[in-house]
């Protein structure tokens, strides 16, 4: 995309390599092949422990920043964090098979969960990575042992349109600067982790490959769904409307807890309301 800023390899790598540090030291590092490419993950916990897979947001999130959160998954998980194929991090696309569909995403999880032995799991999303979650529990609900959402977004309403106007000349012209502000916006200010931030400006001039993205998920295959859910929903997000988020949730995922944090902005999350956040997604794991 022109006007994109320049990519700095290794200034990418310094910061993602800062983020990680703050992660447990019994953390891993998996690499897994697919015919869509190559998945980089980072791991912690027990190694028989039930599996964790976390999905991050786009745009630049990483499996890094679930730092704050990771050590307290892990006391009774193993934690998978992945970096989406595409998206700014340490996975690598496969030419010859580049992911476009729905189909494509939901048939790279499978080979995922294949590649590190999870015949089921439980799974969690955040933002973008919470569609990709919903899609892939609807696709294979036998698969998925409990599901989180973490302030999803295209899957129960539209994103809000100042948020679309705001992001707009990120998307455009996505340089550190562009992104700090952009950020600084969404979540009103807030105190947010500095290693995090730079990793996030790092990502700015990552090569543009376009996400996948498509309508939400159906709506009466989710109605039908028998898997328990959790939604964490940002209650100062800018992204969309956290209230009408909740009450078209409930409609459609009839085992749905919904809560919602008040404090919480959608870019905040998951790593600055760590621990609020954290204690209700381990009391539902």
């Amino acid at each position: 995309m022109s006007g994109r800023g320049t990519y700095d390899i290794q200034g990418f790598h310094t910061a993602y390599d800062k983020v990680l540090a703050k992660w447990p030291t019994d953390r891993e590092t998996l690499d897994v092949t697919t015919r869509y490419g190559t998945t980089h993950v980072n791991a912690c916990g027990p190694r028989d422990a039930p599996p964790l897979v976390l999905l991050p947001g786009g745009g630049g999130a990483t499996s890094a920043s679930w730092f704050a959160n990771v050590e307290a998954l892990s006391r009774a998980h193993r934690v998978c964090a992945v970096d989406l194929i595409g998206e700014p991090g340490l996975s690598t696309r496969e030419a010859g098979h580049p992911l476009r569909t729905v189909a494509d995403l939901t048939a790279w999880l499978d080979l995922l969960l294949d590649g590190l032995g999870a015949d089921s799991t439980a799974l969690c999303g955040h933002s973008y990575g919470a569609w990709i979650a919903l899609h892939y529990t609807l696709h294979a609900p036998h698969r998925v042992r409990r599901l989180a959402l973490l302030d999803p977004t295209g899957c129960f309403t539209r994103f809000a349109t100042a948020y679309l106007l705001r992001a707009a000349p990120m998307l455009l012209r996505r340089t550190a600067r562009a992104t700090r502000a952009f950020l600084d916006w969404e979540t009103r200010g807030a105190p947010v982790d500095p290693e995090w931030l730079r990793l996030q400006e790092a990502a700015a001039g990552f090569p543009f490959v376009r996400p996948v993205t498509g309508p939400a998920p159906d709506r009466a295959a989710a109605s039908a769904l028998d898997v328990p859910a959790l939604l964490l929903l940002a209650g100062n997000s800018r992204a969309h409307d956290a209230r009408k988020v909740a009450a078209r949730s409930v409609e459609w995922l009839p085992r749905a807890e919904v809560t919602v944090l008040p404090d919480a902005t959608h870019h905040t999350l998951p790593h600055a309301n760590s621990s609020e956040l954290d204690a209700h997604l381990t009391a539902f794991l």
